[in-house]
């Protein structure tokens, strides 16, 4: 499965894409689908994944809730995680989306592994 632009694309065989201009994309495990969101980190992951590729309608929605889950966070974290999520809202402010997931994604990663469940999704 990828997402581009908003516009989900399901694949039945191996192909090969090649963007020829800018979009905005994720695909494969990068993809949360909403129930999957069950942590204040996967809610935040959810709604900044709006924020980048969701439908042009719902993505000024998504970028408030982002800041509001960011701030949020922020003030509920302690040691790394208070810098990690920092660098997250420094890439969000600075609309590096992709950026922002990316290192969410680790840190959705790291909450699972210390709560013991299968870090393979995600």
């Amino acid at each position: 499965m990828m997402v581009v632009n908003g516009a989900t694309i399901l694949f039945r065989n191996k192909c090969r894409i090649e963007l020829v201009s800018h979009a905005r994309f994720l695909f494969g495990k990068q993809i949360m689908v909403a129930h999957e969101a069950e942590t204040s980190m996967r809610r935040l992951y959810y709604k900044l994944q709006i924020a980048y590729v969701g439908p042009v309608e719902d993505r000024a929605g998504a970028t408030d809730d982002v800041r509001i889950l960011l701030a949020e966070l922020r003030q509920a974290a302690v040691g790394d995680v208070v810098i990690a999520l920092g660098t997250v809202a420094d890439a969000f402010e600075a609309e590096d989306f992709y950026k922002a997931l990316k290192l969410l994604r680790m840190m959705v990663r790291d909450e699972k592994a210390d709560a013991g469940l299968d870090t393979d999704t995600l």
